[in-house]
């Protein structure tokens, strides 16, 4: 699967250079790219670059600032199918770089294994994947279903799903199994007026017991001096179907978590495809998609917030069209909280948040603008950056952050 959010653009401008790169087998394993600003300053981000052909098969690759000479951690992504995109070269961008400037860097092949320290930690127990930065928790991933509280009805049984989410310090944003909405469980996917075959299925509210989202597999899991990342399959399922259940959607996750600590950077790809001959009608709708259920110390109003990039707020927030969302409270004492950034490419483009009127809760809903049917063979992807923060959250630095995912530096090839 191709995973683009914050992916640079990049030109072949001369293909080689004669490299005297420590481990490198030959000249044409070493290229000069050049990293530039644009429009913006540009300071802490994520730089992926497709590998060009002569280094897509390198096993480990090389990283050097040119004008300090500074080796810099760079991590490339899995071996790519044939018929896919090619693996990338990734490093964070850390030293602030100025708008219309550029910095230049050599990128080698090299068969010797570098010395690096792992940054960033996925680890998959056989019931849930977790991921830490540095040592310090970020989100858990639930592989294994888990069951609701003792009270609850074993409909919410519940696998798919990421809960706990931590700020740097160690704040839990999120809640699973809610009292007053036990079906919400920290980032989770799922539509709510849908038809099937000719039957209406509610993948949203599993009380109903017409659909259901369940974790199928873990297919990759990586960690690195400069991302963790994983991807898992997951499946809904129509509950009414018979005389069995059937499968109508297969969805892939693939989550990136960044080596940042003084905020967690979170990319997640979604794309769901049909999982038989039938479309899934997706009609309209006040809210259904890509949600997020925050802590529970925030159900009481006064507690907590949402602040966008349109300047709303829970008062006149709800059903406008901003690029980016954050819920934000007071947790252990402290302000913290989450922001969620929308990527342009996705469908329906600034789609509509649904802001609960009382609840710590929102989701980014494109069927408030209308009916939509995900086809056979055309499958729905969308892209989320997740930014979690301790403090207040800071219009700027999140309109930054958002220009930074949506409108990234440009990479090319120079020498």
């Amino acid at each position: 699967m191709k995973f683009v959010p914050g992916c640079v653009a990049w030109t072949v401008t001369a293909i080689t250079l004669a490299a005297s790169v420590p481990g490198t087998t030959s000249a044409r394993e070493s290229v000069v790219v050049e990293v530039k600003a644009g429009d913006h300053e540009r300071q802490h981000v994520p730089i992926l670059f497709p590998l060009p052909p002569q280094l897509a098969d390198a096993k480990t690759i090389w990283l050097q600032q040119i004008d300090s000479g500074e080796e810099l951690p760079v991590q490339r992504t899995a071996a790519a199918a044939a018929d896919a995109e090619p693996p990338q070269a990734v490093w964070m961008l850390h030293d602030r770089l100025p708008a219309h400037q550029a910095r230049s860097y050599r990128l080698s092949a090299t068969r010797f294994d570098r010395d690096r320290k792992t940054a960033v930690t996925c680890t998959d127990d056989g019931r849930s994947v977790t991921v830490n930065v540095r040592g310090k928790p970020v989100l858990t991933y639930h592989t294994a279903a888990v069951a609701p509280p003792a009270g609850l009805d074993t409909v919410y049984r519940r696998s798919g799903f990421i809960h706990p989410l931590q700020t740097p310090g160690g704040r839990v944003l999120t809640a699973a199994f809610p009292a007053d909405h036990p079906h919400q469980h920290g980032i989770f996917n799922a539509w709510v007026k849908t038809e099937f075959d000719g039957r209406p299925v509610d993948f949203w509210n599993q009380a109903g017991g017409t659909g259901a989202v369940e974790h199928v597999e873990v297919t990759s899991l990586a960690s690195g001096p400069v991302f963790g990342d994983f991807s898992v399959r997951l499946r809904h399922v129509d509950l009414s179907a018979k005389p069995e259940p059937v499968t109508v959607l297969d969805e892939t996750w693939t989550i990136r978590v960044y080596d940042r600590t003084d905020m967690f950077l979170i990319d997640l790809e979604s794309e769901q495809r049909c999982a038989t001959e039938l479309p899934l009608v997706v009609q309209e709708f006040h809210y259904g998609g890509m949600a997020f259920r925050g802590n529970s110390a925030w159900l009481d109003p006064t507690k907590s917030d949402f602040l966008t990039s349109e300047g709303k707020s829970r008062a006149d927030g709800n059903h406008t069209r901003p690029r980016w969302t954050d819920l934000f409270g007071v947790l252990q004492g402290r302000p913290c909280g989450v922001a969620v950034l929308q990527h342009p490419d996705n469908l329906r483009f600034p789609a509509p948040v649904r802001l609960h009127p009382s609840k710590p809760y929102f989701v980014y809903t494109p069927v408030v603008l209308g009916e939509m049917t995900i086809e056979p063979e055309q499958p729905l992807t969308s892209r989320y950056r997740y930014v979690l923060h301790d403090g207040r959250p800071d219009a700027a630095l999140l309109d930054t952050a958002w220009t930074d995912y949506a409108e990234p530096p440009t990479v090319r090839i120079i020498e």
